[in-house]
């Protein structure tokens, strides 16, 4: 496991600093760039006791479990802001951490002057990363030149701004996860010390094999909330699943980024455009995730067909199991350049589907991954408040609509 191999006991393992993951497209809860094959995130002993007992025809579907790792905040005398991994650090050895961490490699603007409604400025503690370290973070996630267009409604606000204070290109990178970043550390910021230590989970990066991921996140099931929310979180869930297609279809649109080669952009959506969709308009995005700007990607179709209903068979099975508010994964690269159409070095053999398209055989890069199981309840669960029988027959009509629409989307319906 990456954050716990056995080493010599005197050897120091190196710090991490760990940079925002550039392809969250949905989600609360930010994620980090560990390694380039990893990634973590804030550990919640649910999903760490699923990830401990998962079942073994799940595992195709879902990251790598690596480990875990301590994680704590860093504050320089200019007040920047890093989070720094500590695979080897022990709560009582916090404050001997090595203070040598490049200072070039990452700079996190603490402060930045923002105007209030009252046409007065007033100074908010975001959390911001130079647009330098954004640049060079995206380009070696993507590579190549490219932009993201989005329609999200809060980069009114800049997200970014420069070392300089100056706002950068607006909508240059995927701005749900840096969303989500700033959100994170501005937490962490006012709640904790620096020497608080946090515990991370480390999985697989699931898009790391991919040169331009294009990436779709959907939320799964008719029921969003776990046995132990409050009854008004709750009612809060109840009532966006009864105004969306999650009860109508079983699933809704959480997020989304599709590589457009006519335009070398990124296009996303948000979770807010998701819970908006009518059935016909959950249809229409299913049917833009899979356009590149120039044609319909009619070779991936039958792949991630394929891929649904190996895991709905999988999750038929799975009795006691509810995967409330977890998410779907469907995952292709938008690249489609001969030469980037090796077969995929991880995971199963299956992940190689051979397509048959318009311009003759090739080889798909595609996959589909379960992601986020906090409030994922099963039999044995050390966090288990109920245990239902049978299978998750929500997961399940979402998952029985969702292979209905590509199908219809195949058949030209």
């Amino acid at each position: 496991m990456v954050g716990q191999s056995p080493r010599d006991p005197g050897e120091s393992r190196p710090a991490v600093l760990l940079e925002p993951f550039v392809h969250q497209v949905g989600g609360h809860m930010s994620m980090m760039k560990y390694d380039e094959h990893t990634v973590c995130k804030p550990l919640v002993s649910q999903e760490l006791s699923f990830y401990e007992s998962l079942p073994l025809a799940m595992r195709q579907f879902t990251p790598q479990y690596k480990g875990i790792v301590s994680v704590h905040l860093k504050k320089d005398s200019l007040g920047n802001l890093t989070l720094i991994a500590s695979p080897s650090l022990q709560p009582e050895s916090c404050t001997r951490l090595d203070n040598t961490i490049s200072s070039s490699s990452v700079t996190i603007w603490h402060k930045c002057t923002w105007a209030a409604s009252t046409g007065t400025s007033t100074e908010h503690t975001l959390v911001k990363w130079s647009h330098t370290q954004l640049t060079k973070t995206f380009k070696d996630s993507c590579p190549g030149k490219m932009l993201l267009r989005t329609d999200l409604p809060y980069c009114t606000d800049s997200l970014l701004e420069d070392a300089n204070g100056n706002q950068p290109e607006r909508n240059s990178y995927n701005p749900w996860g840096l969303h989500c970043h700033r959100q994170h550390l501005n937490r962490m910021s006012s709640k904790h010390n620096e020497n608080k230590l946090h515990q991370f989970l480390l999985l697989e990066n699931v898009v790391s094999k991919y040169n331009y991921p294009c990436i779709l996140d959907l939320k799964m099931g008719t029921r969003q909330h776990g046995d132990d929310a409050s009854e008004e979180k709750k009612a809060r869930h109840i009532k966006k699943c009864e105004q969306s297609t999650s009860a109508s279809l079983g699933v809704r649109i959480c997020g989304m980024q599709v590589y457009q080669v006519d335009s070398g952009h990124f296009l996303c959506k948000d979770k807010y455009y998701g819970r908006k969709l009518s059935p016909e308009g959950f249809r229409q995005t299913l049917r833009q995730f899979l356009c590149n700007g120039n044609h319909l990607r009619t070779d991936l179709l039958e792949p991630i067909v394929l891929r649904l209903r190996a895991l709905l068979s999988v999750i038929r099975k799975q009795s006691s199991y509810r995967f409330y508010s977890s998410s779907l994964l469907i995952i292709y690269d938008g690249q489609e350049h001969k030469e980037n159409m090796a077969p995929l070095d991880n995971h199963l053999h299956f992940q190689r589907t051979n397509c048959t398209t318009s311009h003759g055989t090739s080889h798909c890069r595609v996959d589909v991954r379960m992601i986020d199981f906090a409030h994922t309840t099963f039999k044995g669960s050390k966090c288990n408040h109920t245990t239902y029988d049978g299978p998750d027959h929500g997961y399940i009509f979402g998952l029985e609509n969702l292979i209905k629409i590509l199908q219809n989307i195949s058949e030209g319906k």
